[in-house]
């Protein structure tokens, strides 16, 4: 009755080749190279030829899938073993067990065999009851009364008691049968309605969950955030929350109950004696057993689909946001800003290192702007400061405006301001990382220190920051932490291979990043280079202690020297594959300094003249293209947001502005988008563009720069409403748009629990007070100072 392992490892490969969309082939290759400890970038970039070219999202897939179905193989074994072991293993239910494609449908199936604590179903059955319950179900001509007396005796004292333990039998047997539970479970999916209530007394508490005081919809069409907004409504004792089915249907015997009734043809109305005792037995099943059993099934998975698909939305805005175009490297003040305690200032150079910090009181209680813009002034002219990155939360158009009035009065060539996001500077500033690389430096310096280095390479900066730090998620804290770690330490990990790595000035937190290395040879690899000087070549990492061949294989290829002895080693361009492109590079009859960048050249050769027994297609195609743009960078040329003058608070905002910003956090139902107010405004999904959108991603990203017209402010709730079309920012029915947000309530940047939900928290901190106090002060203290200047 086993399954012997080729065949497992065959059904594995079928099911995850139909899934991903390529041949089993395919799939047992890239397993195999899993297996040996190969990573996905690795696999992606440099083994094409034995994967057939499948790419980092149907490796991440595979990866995802192979776990799961080796899990089910697992399971599936120990449940024949189980099964068999009682002695009730018979031919046809190993069959079945063997074509469980489901978790799900394979513990249906275990259920009856599954061992049990004692219950009422074996307790009649040890009082001599199973022959009655038996003798109903298939002679429906017996009368119930008659045939329960003959049972009667000291554990079993009346009829009612006969007829009870008949029942507990009777209703067990029909919880256990995998077929009909397997139906049931397909009707509830297909029918069900999810029903959200108030609890009584809470309506006040819970204004943020409001839009759901009395909601409902069908269970298959609830989407991720509004699951995520409920489940976390009944967390809080907000709401309650009920899976209803045919709630609606007048009928005395609901679909769902005829469906138990046919399983076993019972008639209804009654055609016979026990028919009618088989049917209150097969609603009371339903009611007591089933319909629990069912309903609890179906919310736990409505939860895990919310949560896949909002670790989904999680992972795809962190990507965004981790490629974002980089500034360069140049050299850069960051102003994390602040009020009472002050602007806090940081100067770097143009590979991060720390050059000089200031801090400055422009805002109340001191007001002291001259003094704030001479020290502002002097850092700039003595660093010769060419970027100025100004973090996004409290006093942050307050810390802009004294920065340009810092502009108007610096000589050309003018540095370029940037309103950046803020998030994870306060967990950066307070962590070990920070401790290590800044030991003597104030806490609140090193955030002034983070947010000029992410203007200068947000990706360098960012994977410094534990990605849920970030705030680009929806209900991030409400999911499967584990999975969501997972899943957003692959998305860095694709980020930074898929962009490559400065061996010689890259931090060790990005370093642990690269295919291979990890947090220990990172510490490692900057250990070495700062005791012997810069790496001249990729193949003296093999000189870094503990940092093997097959280390070096994995990590390699993402390695860039730029300026060293290989000229090859500045490019992507794998070690083990130099032969080839010098090869390539002898073809043409140049100096392969010379060829790099030559495209007109490289486009002349036919990449099928070098495939040989080991390089194939793929990867000459690949060299070719390294050789052409050596050392290219994926991520998108700099461009920022202008934000409007005289809009700094919600409360400027008019219906009909049309404004610049930059989207935050991109949700399952729109975009948010920062205008400058500190706090984001949400373009729904009807809103995003002149036709029908279904995924909001396919049109807007995080950290797109985007024009956007305010359609709605309610500035006690703290909400706008935007648009993006170019009609009247109405949706094709006329309504201004579906407020259905309630976990836009809290969305904004205003706050760090992560109430905001689907809201980006990527602001504004309530350390220093309302930054919108200072507006008044800080304008008249700026004209004051200019005026003198």
């Amino acid at each position: 009755m086993s399954t012997t392992a080729p065949a497992v490892k065959a059904r594995i490969a079928a099911l995850i080749a139909a899934e991903i969309g390529c041949r089993p082939a395919q799939v047992d290759a890239t397993v195999a190279l899993l297996d040996d400890g190969a990573t996905v970038p690795f696999v992606a970039r440099y083994r094409k030829e034995a994967t057939g070219g499948l790419d980092d999202t149907q490796l991440r897939k595979l990866e995802e899938r192979l776990t799961y179905l080796r899990d089910l193989e697992a399971r599936r074994a120990s449940v024949l073993s189980s099964i068999d072991g009682q002695g009730k293993l018979t031919g046809d239910l190993a069959a079945r067990i063997a074509a469980a494609s489901t978790k799900a449908e394979l513990e249906d199936l275990y259920l009856p065999f599954k061992p049990k604590r004692r219950t009422k179903a074996e307790i009649a059955r040890e009082k001599g009851l199973g022959p009655l319950a038996a003798a109903l179900l298939a002679d429906r001509s017996l009368m119930p009364q008659e045939a329960a007396a003959a049972y009667l005796g000291e554990a079993v004292p009346d009829v009612k008691a006969a007829l009870d333990g008949a029942r507990d039998i009777l209703a067990e047997q029909f919880a256990e049968n995998a077929d009909l539970v397997g139906q049931l479970r397909a009707d509830m999916q297909g029918r069900a309605v999810l029903r959200a209530k108030v609890v009584a007394g809470k309506e006040e508490a819970g204004a943020k969950f409001a839009d759901y005081f009395d909601h409902k919809e069908r269970w298959s069409q609830v989407p991720s955030h509004r699951a995520l907004a409920m489940l976390r409504g009944r967390n809080e004792e907000v709401l309650s929350l009920d899976l209803e089915m045919d709630a609606d249907d007048p009928a005395p015997i609901k679909p769902v109950e005829q469906r138990i009734l046919a399983a076993y043809g019972i008639a209804h109305p009654a055609r016979r004696p026990a028919d009618a005792f088989l049917t209150d037995v097969a609603r009371w099943t339903w009611r007591v057993k089933l319909s629990l059993h069912l309903s609890v099934e179906l919310m736990n998975t409505l939860r895990e689909r919310a949560e896949v698909e909002a670790i989904r939305v999680f992972a795809r805005n962190l990507k965004d946001l981790l490629l974002a175009a980089p500034a360069g490297s140049r050299t850069t003040m960051g102003l994390d800003p602040g009020i009472r305690t002050g602007v806090k200032v940081a100067v770097v150079d143009g590979t991060g290192k720390l050059l000089d910090t200031a801090t400055v009181y422009p805002f109340q209680p001191r007001n002291d702007v001259t003094g704030a813009l001479a020290e502002l002034g002097r850092l700039a002219r003595k660093h010769k400061v060419e970027l100025i990155a100004i973090g996004n939360g409290t006093a942050s158009r307050e810390t802009d405006r004294l920065a340009a009035a810092l502009l108007d009065a610096l000589p050309a060539p003018k540095p370029v301001k940037v309103v950046v996001s803020e998030a994870g500077a306060s967990v950066y500033s307070a962590s070990e990382t920070a401790a290590a690389e800044f030991p003597g430096l104030d806490v609140s310096l090193r955030g002034a220190v983070s947010i000029a280095r992410r203007l200068q390479d947000p990706l360098a900066e960012l994977v410094k920051i534990d990605p849920k730090a970030i705030g680009v998620g929806q209900y991030q804290h409400d999911v499967d932490q584990a999975r969501l770690a997972k899943a957003l330490d692959a998305v860095v990990e694709d980020a930074v291979n898929g962009v490559g790595v400065d061996l010689n000035t890259a931090s060790a937190p990005l370093l642990a990043r690269v295919s291979g290395l990890g947090a220990a040879l990172a510490e490692a690899i900057v250990r070495h280079r700062d005791g012997t000087g810069p790496f001249r070549t990729r193949k003296a990492l093999l000189d870094v202690p503990r940092l093997g061949a097959r280390t070096f294989e994995l990590a390699a290829g993402f390695l860039r020297i730029p300026n060293g002895d290989e000229p090859l080693d500045a490019s992507s361009v794998h070690p083990e594959a130099y032969g080839l492109a010098k090869k390539i590079v002898a073809a043409c009859g140049r100096d392969v300094r010379s060829l790099m960048g030559d495209s007109a050249a490289l486009k002349s050769l036919n990449p099928a003249v070098f495939v040989d027994d080991r390089f194939g297609l793929p990867t000459v195609r690949d060299i070719l293209a390294e050789l052409e743009k050596p050392g290219r960078d994926p991520r998108p040329e700099f461009r920022t947001a202008s934000f409007a003058e005289g809009v700094e608070e919600i409360g400027d905002l008019k219906p009909g502005m049309v404004l610049e910003g930059t989207v935050t956090n991109v949700a399952a139902f729109g975009a948010f988008v920062d205008v400058g107010v500190h706090q984001d405004g949400l373009v729904h999904v009807s809103q995003l563009a002149d036709k029908f959108v279904k995924d909001p991603h396919t049109v807007v990203k995080a950290g797109d720069v985007v024009s956007v017209r305010v359609v709605e402010v309610d500035v006690k709730r703290k909400r706008i409403a935007l648009s993006m079309r170019k009609d009247d920012g109405r949706a094709a029915d006329g309504a201004p748009r579906r407020p259905e947000q309630a976990e836009a309530r809290t969305g904004g940047r205003g706050g760090r629990d992560d109430l905001r939900s689907a809201g980006p928290g990527r602001g504004a901190s309530p350390r220093d007070g309302k930054a919108g106090a200072a507006n008044g002060a800080l304008a008249a203290a700026l004209a004051a100072a200019l005026k003198g200047k």
